[in-house]
């Protein structure tokens, strides 16, 4: 048994059915609206709203509690050029030679395709990077790999938290996963143990931001009752 002094008791606050109620449809109401953007507002936004949301995101469950996530917030120009440039080489690589004819197609109604202005256009840019193990100490104080427990599926909770805080800030946001993404490791000087893992665009849309006339799965075709 776990030594009862290595825990403390729960913060829960019992709602009522109605506010219970009350608040899934309005959080259900918000995130509807949600979209992927691909064209950005330049304007500034507060760097608060980008601080709470990976705060956000750093609460999510993670495998035996160890948080293997990196954020790492890019708003120099000259740095978010660079990742432009990167990332566009490889997505034309793939458009070009890579993506399948069956990819091509399913990609043809989101109107996608090599280019990515909105790396420089949105006025930060979130590079996610999963720890695929962390680092430590030995006895000698030498370094020493620590075993990292779903690392990935930890990961991926923790960005669907970002982007929900993001969105529910008033933010555009977008997921690019420019495949491979090694650039991202040596462009952002991060170590050998970080994988990256998406690339996140943040900001306000443009005034004449559009978006494919795409729809979501009914609830009855994602949802079995047993």
């Amino acid at each position: 048994m776990p030594d009862e002094a290595q825990f403390k008791a729960l913060d829960y606050e019992r709602l009522s059915e109605r506010e219970q109620l009350r608040r899934s449809g309005e959080f259900l109401r918000r995130m509807l609206k949600r979209r992927s953007v691909r064209q950005f507002s330049s304007e500034a936004v507060p760097v608060e709203l980008i601080e709470r949301a990976i705060r956000v995101a750093g609460s999510a469950p993670s495998g035996a509690n160890q948080q293997p996530w990196t954020f790492v917030v890019v708003s120099d120009a000259e740095l978010k050029r660079r990742i432009r440039q990167a990332a566009e080489a490889e997505e034309k690589e793939s458009y070009e030679r890579r993506m399948s004819p069956e990819w091509l197609a399913a990609l043809e109604p989101l109107g996608t395709d090599w280019r990515k202005p909105h790396i420089e256009d949105a006025p930060y840019v979130i590079v996610v990077f999963r720890q695929a193990y962390g680092i430590g100490r030995d006895e000698d104080g030498n370094d020493k790999r620590i075993m990292h427990y779903y690392s990935e599926e930890s990961v991926g909770i923790a960005v669907g938290f970002l982007l929900a805080a993001l969105h529910i800030s008033g933010l555009a946001t977008l997921t690019h996963t420019p495949s491979p993404m090694k650039f991202l490791t040596k462009i952002l000087a991060r170590p050998a143990n970080e994988r990256p893992y998406v690339v996140i665009p943040v900001g306000y849309p443009a005034a004449e931001a559009s978006v494919p006339a795409i729809s979501k799965k009914t609830l009855d075709e994602i949802l079995l009752r047993r």
